[in-house]
């Protein structure tokens, strides 16, 4: 009754609120991700978006849908797993940015191991661009990592906006240069934020710089200053602060990224596609832990 086809596309149109978004993601025409989301609102006789050419919204029973499509996307992946033949087994080495390590990650990775129990993952934690050099040097098979949209490298797992964070009793002194709490280079984050803020011209300062992620939220939580941060990843306890596009505040728009997987040779063995297969068909970017966050 309902198309997996057509429950993948609404899914990711309903994820990032963009038909032009989900096409490349799912690398179909944009004609056919609208006509997967047509064909299911005609099965089930609701209007699950209401779009127009500046906005996508969900409606009530688009909502509801969605819970429905992850459900039933989720069980096709597990039927898929069980009914497979192949007796994987073999180690991976698996890097991943600590940001990432906090969500939802942890969960899809332990449900991996247990379909997979002869694969043995190798974890390692670090910042994007540091992983992003391991896998040059051969130390890494697979990163899941954040880049710029117009990078072109790696499989896309989901994309998110970066945005600047703070603890919720922090105010920005407009006299002041910008005090900034960010990741010690090589980091992109930073990269990204440091040329926003050149390019609108704001005056800031580095007021704490970490080679952690978790060292940046205790000090954006100590209300040292703001951050640049992935907005589905946002920690309890801080918040978004705002920017000059909506607010008319001191900091600048910073963009969307998007999280890929990388590997480190091609063509890809079976364990390979398997754990790539299972990052980019789950949603692992949210800022709702499922089990203990990993520490560095």
């Amino acid at each position: 009754m309902y198309d997996p086809a057509a429950l993948a596309s609404f899914a990711s149109v309903a994820e990032t609120l963009s038909f032009t978004e989900s096409a490349q993601y799912l690398g179909l025409a944009q004609s056919t991700v609208s006509g997967h989301v047509l064909k299911l609102e005609r099965v089930c006789g609701k209007r699950l978006l209401t779009r127009d050419t500046h906005s996508v919204v969900l409606t009530a029973d688009g909502e509801a849908m969605l819970g429905f499509a992850r459900s039933i996307l989720d069980a096709h992946r597990r039927a898929a797993r069980h009914f497979a033949t192949d007796d994987l087994e073999g180690r991976i080495r698996l890097g991943i940015s600590e940001d990432i390590a906090l969500s939802r990650l942890p969960y899809v990775l332990r449900e991996f191991v247990k379909s997979h129990p002869k694969i043995e993952l190798n974890l390692t934690v670090a910042v994007s661009e540091t992983l992003h050099g391991q896998l040059a040097d051969g130390k890494q098979d697979i990163v899941l990592i954040k880049r710029l949209l117009t990078d072109t490298q790696g499989t896309p797992v989901q994309r998110d906006r970066l945005v600047w964070i703070s603890a919720p009793s922090f105010e920005l002194d407009r006299t002041a240069p910008i005090p900034l709490v960010v990741l010690a280079p090589p980091s992109l984050t930073r990269k990204v934020a440091l040329a926003a803020l050149e390019r609108e011209q704001q005056e800031w300062r580095i007021v704490c710089s970490s080679d952690s992620q978790s060292g940046v939220h205790a000090a954006v939580a100590a209300g040292l200053g703001v951050a640049p941060h992935a907005a589905g990843l946002i920690p309890a306890g801080l918040i978004t602060t705002g920017t000059m596009r909506k607010t008319g505040n001191l900091l600048p728009d910073l963009g969307k990224i998007e999280f890929v997987t990388l590997t480190r040779r091609e063509p890809l063995d079976g364990t390979m596609k398997a754990l790539i297969s299972v990052l980019a068909g789950r949603k692992v970017i949210t800022n709702t832990p499922a089990v203990a966050p990993i520490r560095a």
